[in-house]
């Protein structure tokens, strides 16, 4: 008896190179149509109205159970964005106008204190000139010191 091997992979890849090459012209053909362009188009065209018809529904759908849309959604999303980012610039600017005026109230206490450390050699002055005039002038002086020191 003589075995003889029978190869079934070997069948398949057979049949495989055979028909690959008439398939692929069968289907080239088909996609050079004019026909299959258009029914192509057509078949987006009518995915288009379907897809339009499900929007409108489900918005329908989400106004009646009081439901927000996507778009709304997006909508609050952008305007929470628009207010954080003018909430962090009036921050900025109330920080550099903070430090403005930190700047402006020390400039002002070295004035101030400037403008007492003249009065005070004004008035050791006036009462020096008081103590070596008359007595009338003296109660001048008294009333000076007593309006600077309140």
């Amino acid at each position: 008896m003589s075995q003889s091997s029978f190869d079934v992979f070997a069948l398949w890849k057979e049949i495989y190179n055979r028909t690959e090459s008439v398939w692929q012209d069968a289907i080239q053909e088909t996609l050079e149509k004019k026909s299959f362009a258009e029914s192509l188009g057509q078949i987006q065209s009518q995915y288009v109205q379907y897809q339009e018809l499900v929007n409108k529904m489900t918005e329908s759908y989400l106004k009646q159970a009081n439901i927000p849309t996507r778009d709304e959604i997006a909508n609050v999303a952008s305007l929470i964005v628009n207010v954080d980012s003018k909430i962090d610039q009036l921050e900025d600017e109330f920080d550099e106008e903070r430090e403005r005026i930190f700047k402006e109230i020390d400039a002002l206490k070295k004035s101030v204190a400037s403008l007492e450390k003249k009065l005070d050699k004004v008035i050791d002055l006036l009462n020096k000139s008081l103590e070596t005039t008359e007595e009338p002038q003296t109660s001048v002086a008294a009333a000076a010191n007593k309006a600077v020191s309140k």
